[in-house]
């Protein structure tokens, strides 16, 4: 058993080649082997976003709080709020952030294969971004 008390694991900035706009990473739990499943909870600004990204084995978003957008390549911009939960299969390219007026925070879940977890790509265009 490991018990991870909060607050322990320190918040860190999302890196600006992964995020647009204010982003803060708070890390819950690290896969212990030979696990591979991973969380973070992440909270965004009004108007922050992740870059577009794909999971090799899928993701889930447990939205905490606010209201958010997401799209998957192809589909609309979707509007989520606390208490959705959103699943992106595997290698399904995607993004994820808050509404342009209502910060949004979620917990997100994956699992690595082959020890990444995530392919970043190019960042998500304003026009995307408002659908």
């Amino acid at each position: 058993m490991k018990i991870t008390r909060s607050g322990s694991n320190p918040s860190a900035k999302g890196p600006a080649d992964w995020f647009t706009g204010t982003v803060r990473l708070d890390p819950m739990f690290a896969a212990e082997d030979p696990g591979r499943v991973s969380g973070a909870h992440v909270t965004f600004e009004p108007g922050a976003r992740t870059a577009w990204h794909t999971h090799p084995a899928g993701q889930t978003i447990v939205i905490t709080f606010g209201r958010g957008r997401v799209q998957r390549e192809g589909g609309p911009v979707e509007e989520v709020s606390a208490g959705d939960t959103v699943w992106f299969p595997a290698g399904e390219k995607h993004w994820h952030g808050a509404s342009a007026e209502t910060a949004m925070s979620h917990i997100a879940i994956q699992e690595s294969i082959g020890g990444s977890a995530v392919t970043w790509m190019e960042k998500v265009s304003d026009e995307d971004y408002n659908g």
